[in-house]
């Protein structure tokens, strides 16, 4: 007897677990997995409502009691450079971008170890070895590439000192994963990344930059506030981010939606029959 895969998308809910941006929080994620014909078109759709992508999964945070985590993209064509983000375009010019498949390579690894080891000792992928980096890259139902930085000053063959893992939407580049060697902290290579990649949306004409998630009140995340042309998905829609201090009633209780209800409200391709649902006993309201 043959089996096919569900044509209508499951979505569940991860058990709660410490919030790792906003001390004394809990966090919990609505997901659902990527597969099948249509997973670039719901990587696509979902990626305009907020949520993210992790190998084969999409998620975005469904917290009891906190909506703070609010999902960021810039608008290409609205962009301007600040005075020093000019001067970190100029820092890095010597780097070299490539553009890869998503294939894992031993550089990579090295890299990312080194950053892991020097800057997220105590995160939740301090642990991850050679296989697991190779899933992270790999595992990818849509299209993806691994945008690599390279000292060209040393050659064509210099060494890597920045990578991204980056999805390629139908309306913008979405940024999945990057990291840097630590002892070029001084460069802003992560903001460097998302520059570049603003400039490569702008040549291929994609007009958004999608940055992942912006948390107000977390100083990890201050960073993106600091790009111009930044909205969040709010509510429902994309706001600008004119204000960031508009922002902070979404850590209240109150902010919430009920999980049936958040799902209700989703928005799937049109080639994606029927609507989606929550497993019985996968959800708490």
């Amino acid at each position: 007897m043959r089996h096919s895969l569900p044509t209508v998308p499951q979505f569940y809910v991860t058990a709660p677990q410490p919030c790792p941006y906003l001390p004394g929080r809990m966090e919990r994620k609505l997901f659902t997995a990527l597969q099948g014909d249509h997973s670039e078109a719901m990587n696509d759709k979902l990626s305009q409502q907020g949520f993210r992508r992790s190998q084969n999964v999409l998620y975005r945070p469904s917290c009891a009691d906190c909506a703070a985590c609010l999902s960021a993209r810039i608008r290409v064509a609205d962009f301007t450079p600040s005075r020093s983000q000019r001067r970190v375009i100029k820092r890095n010019a010597y780097l070299q971008r490539d553009v890869a498949s998503a294939w894992a390579t031993e550089d990579q690894y090295a890299l990312f170890r080194r950053y892991l080891d020097h800057r997220h000792t105590h995160g939740g992928m301090a642990d991850m070895d050679v296989f697991e980096f190779s899933a992270m890259v790999e595992e990818t139902p849509v299209r993806t590439r691994v945008l690599e930085y390279r000292d060209a000053a040393l050659g064509p063959n210099g060494p890597l000192v920045a990578a991204c893992l980056s999805d390629v939407l139908d309306d913008g580049l979405s940024l999945v994963y990057s990291f840097f060697d630590p002892e070029l902290s001084d460069q802003s290579l992560g903001s460097y990344m998302i520059l570049d990649q603003i400039e490569l949306a702008r040549r291929v004409g994609l007009p958004f930059v999608y940055l992942g998630y912006w948390v107000p009140g977390s100083p990890k995340m201050d960073y993106k506030a600091r790009f111009s042309a930044l909205e969040v998905y709010h509510q429902g829609e994309w706001q600008v981010l004119d204000s960031p201090e508009r922002f902070s009633g979404t850590r209240h209780p109150l902010s919430v939606q009920p999980i049936a209800e958040q799902v209700a409200q989703l928005a799937l391709p049109s080639d994606v029959g029927g609507p989606v649902s929550i497993p019985p006993g996968k959800a708490k309201l």
